[in-house]
């Protein structure tokens, strides 16, 4: 079951739960699976989870979040870095960066399919489940007081937590439809275009990439935006081919263009631009010191210089750690 992204908190009836900075999982028992969201296996990933599952009862199936903890605190890139071809790498990655189940949902248990019971039911079913489990399980929190959930909106978010999910308390489990609701976080902040990539149908801009100021004054590549209508990527590429230069971003800070495992032999290739126009972006979630997703583009900034746009616009959360937060 999916969420749809929402502003406004749903009231009455509903449960509100963290979302979680991981993986999506779905564990079962009989076979000994993890499962990503379009059905991959991750256990070949994560082996050290195969202890954990193989505590769940006969006939159990467990939806949830694979996360790795770093000082008390999700840490998306390390997670990210455990999926690696290498049988060798992924062992070790097991023992220094070990992952942890986080479970919010129970489809089955000891056989019995619990898809079309009430949300309220399969969540005291898996309350029990897990209460009868080891320490390789967590349980994710969970309430019916909507200021208590705006409050883990804010309190939470040092740990990991980059939203709120709220589902039907009397709402069935749906496969594929987006029958939860999803309010996630979301600040500005002015960035410097650094430089451009040509849209694959050539003749108009794909993408802008931005970048902040570190203290040393070098330009951090932290992310890009592409959402523009097709006339306004004509119109931007014009204009950034006027001040086309050598380059823009800092040698020693993190530049647009690496290769990596993720980028699944696109064209990374880009063209640097003279540091001075800067965009108001909107995003949602930050790893390290740069933008998860692309940005959402808000509006130009002529009144401001481009040194204005530094690293220290990005807001770090503080609060409870991650063992604060999940049982």
């Amino acid at each position: 079951m999916e969420a749809r992204v929402r502003t406004a908190w749903p009231e009455d009836g509903w449960a509100y739960e963290p979302k979680w900075d991981g993986f999506r999982a779905v564990a079962w028992s009989d076979e000994i699976r993890l499962d990503s969201r379009n059905q991959k296996p991750l256990l070949r990933y994560f082996p050290e989870l195969r202890a954990a599952l193989d505590q769940l009862p006969t006939g159990t199936v467990v939806d949830g979040e694979v996360v790795v903890v770093t000082d008390d605190r999700l840490d998306f890139d390390g997670l990210q870095n455990r999926i690696h071809p290498a049988e060798s790498r992924v062992n070790m990655l097991a023992e220094t960066t070990p992952a942890h189940l986080v479970s919010f949902d129970l489809l089955a248990h000891e056989g019995t399919d619990l898809r079309n019971a009430p949300f309220t039911e399969r969540r005291e079913r898996l309350v029990t489940v897990l209460g009868e489990l080891g320490d390789s399980w967590n349980l994710t929190p969970s309430t019916t007081d909507i200021d208590e959930g705006k409050r883990w909106f804010d309190d939470y978010e040092a740990a990991g937590c980059d939203g709120i999910v709220a589902k039907r308390l009397e709402g069935a489990y749906i496969e594929s439809k987006r029958e939860m609701v999803k309010i996630k976080h979301r600040r500005d902040v002015d960035c410097v275009v650094g430089g451009y990539r040509i849209h694959k149908d050539g003749g108009k801009i794909g993408s802008i990439l931005l970048g902040l100021y570190n203290d040393a004054g070098e330009l951090h590549f932290i992310g890009h935006c592409s959402g523009f209508s097709n006339a306004d990527r004509v119109e931007i590429l014009e204009l950034l081919e006027q001040i086309k230069s050598d380059d823009s971003f800092g040698d020693d800070v993190r530049r647009p263009g690496a290769e990596s495992r993720w980028s699944a032999g696109k064209d990374m290739s880009w063209i640097p631009v003279t540091p001075g126009v800067v965009a108001e972006v909107s995003y949602d979630q930050l790893t390290g010191a740069r933008f998860r997703h692309a940005t959402r583009f808000e509006r130009w900034r002529p009144d401001k210089d481009a040194d204005e746009c530094t690293m220290d616009q990005l807001e770090r959360t503080e609060g409870p750690g991650f063992s604060e937060v999940v049982e």
